[in-house]
């Protein structure tokens, strides 16, 4: 199985690199991208545009080579030494140009990120492994078809997980369905977060607490007849949360209630009750 694995690398590696190369050296945008990039701080503005169509000639030609038939180990070492200096170059862009763009696979501006890192260090261990492949790609693709095939799908699938340039590709409509889906907005209940967020905000309980809070909405969930809506916050000095109870059936302000929790310890810190309706919890006001 790692024979067959070693063998189909040099088909993951030539495809991304040939991906990039035509960002490169096709992309209209391509000067734009190169002065976004580090290689601005590295080389000087003049350089820059060159070094980076002379990247993307280097990725063309190591790329066909690693796809076109035969199969030979100074390509995968070749290959190899362009991942480490990718490895190398992220890094130096991570430190001395934070807010550069990596200008890898899209033309898109991208920060170098973790993710981009972790992509180079996944090309240079799949160069490595090609080196030891003791045959071609193709060989090994014909002998165990749906093997060799979800071992690129993965492969793939991973490059495609690990390139924040690609997110508007997969990553954006994922989460719009996910959005159609399950409708964040809405509870159980069916009445709109929003809704509830308006009465509690415009509730006595939350003026009173307001100064105490650290984040929007952090969490919600319904149970009965009410909606109970998180908040990070923070009471004399300890991390805390405050938890908002709203009645679903009744939308007066006064009725909201809260009760700040210690993260650490889950005591109350401090409750204060409003104007309840006829059934429903019942949060005492106690002491800080």
């Amino acid at each position: 199985m790692i024979e067959m694995i070693a063998a189909l690398q040099p088909l993951v590696v030539g495809a991304v690199l040939l991906w990039s190369a035509r960002v490169k050296l096709l992309s209209r945008h391509a000067a734009a991208v190169a002065g976004r990039s580090a290689l601005v701080n590295l080389l000087g503005e003049r350089r820059a545009l060159p070094a980076y169509r002379l990247v993307g000639g280097v990725e063309l030609t190591l790329g066909g080579l690693l796809v076109l038939p035969p199969a030979l180990r100074a390509e995968a070492a070749a290959a190899a030494v362009l991942a480490a200096g990718f490895l190398a170059y992220l890094g130096y862009a991570r430190r001395a140009a934070p807010t550069s763009s990596c200008g890898c696979l899209s033309a898109r501006a991208t920060p170098v990120s973790h993710r981009g890192i972790a992509r180079a260090g996944l090309l240079l261990a799949a160069s490595g492994l090609a080196a030891l492949a003791p045959g071609g790609w193709l060989a090994a693709l014909t002998a165990r078809p749906f093997a060799g095939t979800a071992v690129l799908l993965v492969e793939l699938a991973a490059i495609v997980a690990l390139s924040p340039e690609l997110d508007r590709a997969w990553l954006l409509p994922l989460r719009q369905l996910r959005m159609r889906l399950t409708h964040p907005l809405r509870g159980n209940s069916g009445v709109p977060l929003l809704a509830t967020v308006q009465q509690l905000q415009l509730s006595d309980a939350y003026r009173r607490v307001a100064p105490l809070l650290r984040s929007d909405v952090r969490e919600h969930w319904d149970d009965g007849d009410w909606r109970f809506v998180g908040h990070a916050a923070r009471y004399q000095g300890r991390a805390a949360t405050a938890v908002f109870a709203v009645p679903l059936a009744d939308p007066e302000p006064a009725a909201v209630r809260v009760a700040v929790v210690d993260d650490t310890t889950g005591h109350t810190l401090l409750s204060l009750a409003g104007t309840p309706p006829a059934a429903g919890p019942h949060l005492a006001v106690s002491p800080a």
